[in-house]
Order: C-alpha cells, then sequence, then structure tokens
C-alpha cells in the first residue's frame, strides 16, 4: 500500500533530521563542560526523526486500514508558499557575501513580504518598502553598533 502526502513528508523528516542527528557528532567536544554544542540540538534532531517517522507510520496504518487509494502529489498554495520562501532564503545565502549584509537584506525582506502577499496598491508597495527598508537598518544598527558582530560586507559592493 503507497503512502499518501503526509507518509512521503515524514519519511523526508524523519530522513533528514536523521542526517543532521549523525553530522552534530562531528562537533568539537568542550573538555570542561559536559553538554557540547551539539547536545540541544540532538535533542531537537531527535524529536525530528520521531515525529517523522510516527507521521509515516500513522499515515502507513490508516491507509492500510481503509484500503484508501494514495491521492495523487498536487502542490497546494501552502506548499507552493513554504517551497518559494526556501527558494528565497537560499537566494539570500547565495547573495550575501557578493551584495554585502545591508543590500542582500533590504531585498530579502522586500521579495519575502511580495512573495507573502503581492502588494496591489501604491501604498502597499511604500509599506513594503519601509518595512523592507527599516528591519535592515535596525538589524544592521543592533548587530553592528550594539552586539559588535562584524556583518558581511559585498564582495561586489564592498559595503
Amino acid at each position: 500500500m503507497p503512502l499518501g502526502r503526509d507518509g512521503i513528508a515524514g519519511l523526508i523528516a524523519a530522513a533528514l533530521g536523521l542526517v543532521l542527528f549523525v553530522q552534530t557528532f562531528a562537533f568539537p567536544q568542550m573538555p570542561l563542560v559536559p553538554v557540547g554544542p551539539g547536545f540541544y540540538p540532538r535533542i531537537v534532531l531527535a524529536a525530528m526523526v520521531l515525529a517523522g517517522a510516527g507521521l509515516a507510520l500513522q499515515d502507513w496504518r490508516a491507509r492500510r486500514g481503509a484500503g484508501a487509494e494514495a491521492e495523487p502529489l498536487r502542490l497546494s498554495l501552502p506548499g507552493r508558499l513554504v517551497l518559494a520562501g526556501f527558494a528565497i532564503v537560499a537566494a539570500y545565502c547565495a547573495l550575501l557575501p557578493v551584495l554585502g549584509y545591508r543590500l542582500a537584506t533590504l531585498l530579502f525582506v522586500a521579495i519575502f513580504q511580495a512573495a507573502l502577499e503581492w502588494p496591489r496598491q501604491a501604498r502597499d508597495w511604500v509599506w513594503l518598502a519601509g518595512v523592507a527598508l527599516a528591519t535592515t537598518v535596525v538589524t544592521y544598527l543592533m548587530f553592528e553598533s550594539y552586539l559588535l558582530v562584524l556583518l558581511p560586507r559585498g564582495s561586489l559592493t564592498g559595503w
């Protein structure tokens, strides 16, 4: 009996969690601290593996008992938004060293907002630009001035 959408999602989550769980053992061990940097990620990832496996098992049992046919995998609007979100975050990570924190973050926040809800009026576009600019300025000042964290400078822009 083939798995449905929930079962496939559960298997993907369990597999991803297991791969990342194994990678946490490569973290450096602190000699004087009993709880190392991999402790909390291992807890979260173990829960992710168990939840994913539980979801797959639950879907398999429901399909076996009901004799249900597997529905075709159609990507709903929330599914498309999740994929778009991942693509936008991946593009942000790729452009960060090229454009620098300020420009990449401004574009990231603006594009992410537009992807979530496309502005329909000029007022919405002004609001989108204002939120993107304010987010960029506030986070830049907080990290750069208050927390003294050096943010990436762009190799293309230099700032």
